[in-house]
């Protein structure tokens, strides 16, 4: 369904002769740095949506609690919150509506429909949680923890693509090819856990050298191709207040629990530097391509939250503060997507969710949370991004086997976990454009519906 028209504004040392060597370059360096392409965002999978069920149902408002693999992105210390190892599988998808109601222009697109962007993401997750206590000499408890999610089951893992768009194209969804986050949580004083972790996401970098001619054949190439990890950190705190303050009798406090969390910014990134050579026509140095591309960013994320447990009945609070105006910089950089003067506001999400003990094998979930659009540009030429506020509802359940059959040969609890989310994006306004025109071409209505839903194994050991 999308049309786009790349405007690339990277460095060039002399005109180009040739647009097909300009292509034929440019091509080439990126297949070679990257593996085949997802659509471009700016969103990544585990704050737009969540990781595990648990992070879906509850709209993430309870994942600063939860001791499951995923902590080791949402808050490392609460791996300490349960002192049995885990191994978990799961899988994830999510599909999307989204959708561009033309109200007319001065040239508006001829278009098929109004859906901008309906491919689904997928994803397999992994997961391990291990105490590592035993490996020192002093016994203190100490958690490792493991999270992985892979797009497409394992297919993209490297994917990457940025473009400009002429339909216009949403900031936030669509798919994250490699999620990989690690980290430790231990217990640091009584009823405080402390953890600490790293977010982990790659920069590529490919150098392309090659003689040519104006028809694109070329000849005597060299190609230098990079990626580096880059790690981004995680810190978190989990306090149980009655155990802290109050240690020494049962009191009310014994049920609340504060946890702190940070994460810092992250992104993928591309660069591709190519130098091309005509014999009799252009030489050394050649014609100079630079393309960089910023992808999958995550602004830096400070959260805090509450949970009081009323019984079989827990309700918890949390409030989210993204910082996405790093991201107006960092486009500055961004040689495919500077075209648009892009702007980005820092916001406060606000997040509540509950937990209801049915029995002691089962367990309801469900959460809710509000999200402010980041975006302030209603026009955004070539790149024309659109994003909208949405509302943000989730439903799921946990069921734990503590005992198995001796015919399952399952000797350690089991846990199976089932989480859907639901996405309703308010209408909101853009007028699509591109920098050779001072005027609008189209006015579309933003809006949208998306539908996730994950179900993951859990092995307790």
């Amino acid at each position: 369904m999308k049309r786009s028209t790349p405007i690339l504004t990277g460095s060039a040392s002399r005109p180009s002769h040739s647009p097909l060597l300009r292509k034929n370059i440019l091509v080439g360096g990126i297949l070679f740095a990257i593996s085949q392409a997802a659509s471009a965002n700016m969103g990544n999978s585990p704050s737009t949506y969540g990781i595990l069920p648990h992070d879906i149902a509850t709209a993430q408002a309870l994942s600063l609690f939860n001791s499951q693999t995923s902590a080791t992105y949402y808050n490392p210390a609460a791996l300490a919150n349960d002192s049995l190892s885990e191994l978990t599988t799961g899988l994830f998808h999510a599909d999307h509506e989204l959708r561009a109601k033309s109200l007319g222009g001065t040239a508006p697109l001829n278009r098929n429909g109004d859906i901008v962007d309906n491919t689904p993401s997928q994803q397999i997750l992994l997961g391990l949680k291990t105490d590592l206590s035993d490996l020192t000499t002093f016994k203190h408890p100490l958690y490792l923890g493991f999270m992985l999610g892979t797009e497409k089951y394992g297919q993209e893992m490297l994917s990457f693509s940025a473009e400009t768009s002429e339909e216009g194209q949403f900031l936030q969804y669509d798919r994250e090819p490699l999620m990989l986050s690690i980290g430790f949580g231990t217990k640091l004083w009584r009823g405080v856990n402390l953890g600490a972790a790293m977010r982990i996401t790659l920069h590529s970098d490919a150098d392309l050298y090659t003689t040519t001619d104006l028809q694109g054949n070329t000849s005597n190439e060299r190609l230098n191709v990079a990626a580096k990890p880059v790690f981004r950190p995680i810190v978190g705190l989990n306090m149980n207040v009655g155990e802290t303050f109050c240690s020494s009798q049962k009191c009310w406090l014994d049920n609340l629990d504060f946890a702190l969390a940070h994460r810092a910014y992250s992104n993928a990134r591309v660069q591709v530097n190519a130098e091309a050579e005509i014999p009799g026509t252009v030489t050394n140095p050649g014609l100079i391509l630079a393309i960089t591309a910023y992808d999958a960013f995550q602004p830096a994320i400070t959260t805090l939250g509450a949970r009081y447990q009323f019984g079989a009945l827990g309700v918890g609070i949390t409030g989210e503060y993204q910082q996405w105006s790093r991201l107006t910089r960092e486009l500055q950089e961004d040689t495919v997507q500077d075209q648009g003067n892009l702007k980005f506001n820092d916001i406060f999400i606000p997040r509540v969710g509950i937990e209801y003990n049915l029995t002691e094998n089962f367990t309801l979930k469900t959460g809710a949370a509000f999200e402010e659009s980041p975006l302030e540009n209603t026009t955004s030429p070539d790149v024309n991004y659109l994003d909208t506020d949405r509302l943000v509802v989730g439903l799921g359940f946990s069921v734990v086997a503590h005992r198995l059959p001796d015919h399952l040969f399952m000797a350690s609890p089991v846990q199976f976990d089932f989480g859907y989310q639901y996405h309703s994006l308010a209408e909101r306004d853009f007028d699509l454009s591109n920098s050779s025109s001072s005027t609008p071409y189209e006015t579309v209505r933003a809006s949208g519906d998306v539908h996730v839903f994950v179900g993951s194994f859990t092995m307790k050991f």
